[in-house]
């Protein structure tokens, strides 16, 4: 009982019956694990990636590579999280006509924004496994945002190119969460 009732108390953070593999351009926003800064620092309010940042920045500049109909937009590799707008064009390198199906086992829409993350989340994942003593990189979820007009992407745009100018007053610096206990933890 209390696994469901812990799961029920989750807030949903997908627009209700949206079809996340559609034509758009997508917000994305994905936070490591407690917050840890795993890709590097902000020195003189530029990010600076060690080792893992490279390959987390790799990995996304690498997703159209395996999902054709994905183009990439602004992106930056912060000290714990990503930010990035993709793009989905089916008019785009696909040369598959197979009707969009759900998987029933994994409940993923192929060629959709939860692929797109789960892959980019599994190529982290991998190099960190391989790599570090790092096991468990991420987050469970992500956030994304539906981007519906040339002014909201321009406006988003800007955001993620200043982001790490105003990492010392960003919600995702948990020096800056009232609710985080801990110091911040920089691995190098």
């Amino acid at each position: 009982m209390e696994h469901y009732s812990r799961e029920r108390r989750r807030k949903l953070i997908r627009l209700k019956g949206y079809d996340y593999s559609n034509d758009g351009c997508y917000f994305i926003t994905i936070c490591t694990k407690d917050r840890e800064c795993l890709f590097g620092e902000v020195r003189n309010k530029k990010m600076i990636l060690n080792n893992a940042g490279f390959v987390a920045r790799k990995c996304w500049l690498g997703i159209p590579n395996h999902f054709p109909n994905i183009i990439l937009n602004e992106f930056i590799t912060m000290p714990n999280h990503v930010h990035g707008i993709l793009v989905i064009d089916n008019a785009v390198g696909v040369q598959n006509f197979e009707p969009l199906r759900r998987n029933r086992f994994q409940k993923i829409i192929p060629r959709s924004i939860g692929s797109i993350i789960r892959g980019y989340k599994i190529g982290v994942t991998k190099w960190f496994r391989q790599n570090t003593d790092c096991y468990d990189v991420w987050q469970r979820l992500y956030y994304d945002h539906i981007i519906r007009n040339e002014r909201s992407l321009d406006c988003i745009r800007e955001y993620i190119r200043n982001n790490p100018g105003n990492w010392k007053s960003d919600r995702n610096n948990i020096l800056n969460n009232k609710f985080y206990s801990g110091g911040m933890k920089y691995r190098k």
